[in-house]
């Protein structure tokens, strides 16, 4: 069933339209390619959840870290601000955020997107609860429908954050234009925290996202779950095997779904049908990882200023503090 389009669930819930038009877009093309965002059904957060607590898994736990160390400083440096979070899944790490912003001030603005309503209705019950001063609300959607939603609902001065290197499964060409649009989005003075998973062993990337539990491949494989209860679909996951590389030359893991056996998919929402050869694979996300001097070069060149940056012990997660000039 595709959702219908910004509909008022309760005081604290909207919901953004997903039409499916990428999914017709990616499955007719060669390769093949899905949408991460599909991952994240409700069933899809709740195994991304299993994932940041895997031993393998470090990006969740490193960035985390660094929250902890320096929640503090980033609400001193942009004292209090509406709070906007892409992505924000369960708000696990976004309390450190919030507990530093209580220090500095009664009652801030907290809007949590993402686009899984199960998990997004219920962090943000459960955050209305433990922060009763703060006003939070909602948006059910991808990154660029909450973007165009936020650009005509302007309130005060923000900070919108971007955390887990969700960044990385951009390619090139989609990461410049979500940093256009981002910054269009925001005004003279708002702020950006960025978190990006930075470079590092071919060795520790590949068994973050090939874990020895197999929850990454179930998260892969879920995916095509969600195309068939969102889109009326008959995939048959038994068909496909998870696996992830990593490309060194461009610096980024690649997830794939592998057919092994040739057939036929429907789609009937979509009015879409897609034949699969065996050996045929379908990638379904790239997470890239950063240089963060290169990272840093980039936002300047789209108007948004470093103020600070900050890594773990490693060096193998970084977040980066912009302000629009």
């Amino acid at each position: 069933m595709i959702a219908q389009p910004l509909t008022v669930l309760d005081d604290h819930y909207q919901e953004l339209s997903i039409d499916g038009k990428d999914v017709i877009q990616g499955l007719n093309q060669t390769p093949k390619t899905l949408s991460p965002k599909y991952f994240y059904d409700d069933h899809g957060s709740q195994l991304f959840e299993k994932i940041c607590e895997l031993p393998e898994y470090y990006p969740t736990r490193t960035e985390a870290w660094i929250l902890q160390q320096y929640a503090d400083e980033i609400a001193e440096i942009t004292s209090c601000c509406e709070l906007i979070e892409l992505g924000s899944g369960s708000s696990t790490k976004t309390q450190l955020l919030l507990d530093a912003y209580q220090k500095i001030a009664d009652s801030c603005r907290y809007l949590p997107i993402d686009v899984s309503g199960g998990i997004l209705k219920t962090s943000v019950l459960q955050l209305q609860e433990k922060y009763p001063d703060f006003l939070i609300h909602g948006l059910l959607g991808t990154y660029e429908q909450a973007l165009v939603h936020l650009e005509s609902n302007y309130l005060q001065s923000r900070m919108l954050f971007f955390l887990g290197s969700s960044l990385g499964n951009f390619n090139p060409e989609k990461c410049d234009s979500f940093l256009n649009q981002l910054s269009r989005t925001l005004q003279p003075g708002d702020y950006f925290l960025l978190g990006v998973d930075l470079q590092k062993p071919k060795d520790i990337l590949e068994a973050a996202y090939n874990d020895s539990q197999e929850v990454t491949a179930a998260f892969n494989l879920n995916m095509l779950s969600h195309l068939n209860w969102r889109f009326q679909g008959n995939f048959d996951i038994n068909l496909f095997r998870h696996q992830a590389i990593y490309n060194e030359f461009d610096n980024q893991i690649e997830m794939y779904l592998h057919c092994q056996k040739s057939h036929w998919v429907s789609l009937k929402s979509l009015d879409l049908e897609v034949f699969f050869e065996v050996g045929e694979s379908i990638l379904t996300e790239i997470s890239r990882k950063f240089d963060l001097a290169t990272m840093q070069k980039q936002l300047e060149e789209k108007g948004l200023k470093t103020l600070k940056t900050w890594t773990d012990e490693k060096g193998w997660f970084g977040l980066i503090l912009c302000q629009v000039k």
